[in-house]
């Protein structure tokens, strides 16, 4: 009798608070445990209070949009090793407070942009594990409290330079395990990585998949020179030039070549023979070192007209005041004042 008593009570105060049958809830610690439970959604009548929610190892396949609207306190969201394939964005909105989303061991295909937006406080984004094609150029608005990123063991070849410009405060992103192509595509990660590692920046490397002869090789260690065919740097000069059609018509059919998906190997990023940025900082040099030749010889000439002047009125005075007079006497000290102003 005692015990069903207690069971009686213990259930009364689940269901006032409001915890769903097969979660346990902790008041003490704010966490609602529902893992291993089966769920296919997320759970309703979760107690408002909770910050943290542990939903990992469900069969979780889809997260209405209205899904968090009653627990926007969460601080911790576990949604590791589910079925979610997609994650619609504004799913998490509600959770304002939010700072570690897990979302490891799903099967996500692709993030939407800004599927992340309105957590101002996210701290920590994993993504790892999933089967991730490509991802945005932002993960969304005021996400750029986010320090550590993960996006390792997936399937990405490429990912945009401005999405991780747009997170200023990562301290640590992980990249391992995904087919890097490191072709064109990719030297603008390349040039972040290198200014993010040397901020004290915490990464674990970008290793290439491809083009065959990069196969396994660091990002980091291959160098600038394999990237000179790349249309970046003439890229920023479209917009400003766009009235000029023909220079840019003429860019695109010289560059058009190198961005096919099919060839992203060979094709990709090998020099050619004269690429135009090779040349443009050849000419870059050029004028550099003729203003520098011109500057020195501009200061020769000036320093030779200085001396010449200080010299001819050092021998004008010199004339004036010790060969007249000795011409005019005659005397055999002619050359004294000559060796004495020598001396």
């Amino acid at each position: 009798g005692n015990w069903l008593l207690v069971w009686s009570v213990i259930s009364l105060a689940h269901t006032a608070h409001g915890c769903p049958e097969k979660c346990l809830c902790h008041t003490a610690s704010k966490t609602a445990d529902c893992k291993n439970r089966g769920f296919t959604e997320i759970p309703g009548h979760l107690p408002p209070e909770i910050q943290i929610l542990q939903l990992q190892n469900n069969r979780i396949w889809r997260i209405n949009q209205n899904a968090f609207t009653a627990t926007p306190l969460l601080k911790i969201l576990d949604l590791s090793n589910n079925s979610l394939s997609s994650v619609a964005p504004g799913a998490f909105q509600k959770l304002r407070y939010l700072q570690v989303l897990n979302l490891t061991r799903n099967l996500i295909h692709y993030i939407e942009n800004k599927t992340f937006s309105f957590l101002p406080h996210l701290k920590e984004l994993d993504l790892s594990s999933n089967s991730i094609i490509r991802l945005p150029e932002t993960l969304g608005n005021s996400t750029g409290n986010i320090t550590l990123l993960s996006v390792k063991h997936n399937k990405l070849q490429k990912m945009e330079r401005i999405l991780l410009e747009s997170l200023p405060n990562l301290k640590v992103v992980l990249f391992k395990d995904n087919p890097w192509q490191c072709n064109c595509n990719i030297f603008g990660l390349k040039l972040w990585l290198e200014s993010f590692l040397y901020r004290g920046g915490i990464s674990d490397g970008i290793i290439c998949s491809a083009p065959g002869i990069r196969k396994g090789k660091d990002l980091l260690k291959v160098p600038y020179e394999l990237f000179g065919a790349c249309p970046l740097r003439t890229a920023h000069v479209h917009p400003a030039s766009s009235h000029h059609h023909g220079f840019e018509h003429r860019s695109s059919l010289k560059h058009g070549h190198h961005g096919e998906p099919g060839d992203s190997g060979r094709a990709g990023c090998e020099p050619k023979p004269k690429p135009r940025p090779v040349s443009l900082r050849h000419a870059i040099a050029t004028v550099v070192i003729t203003g520098v030749v011109c500057g020195i010889v501009c200061l020769m000439m000036l320093a030779a007209a200085v001396y010449g002047c200080a010299y001819a009125a050092i021998t004008a005075k010199y004339h004036k005041e010790h060969l007249a007079p000795v011409r005019q006497h005659g005397t055999p000290e002619e050359k004294e004042p000559f060796e004495s102003s020598l001396a």
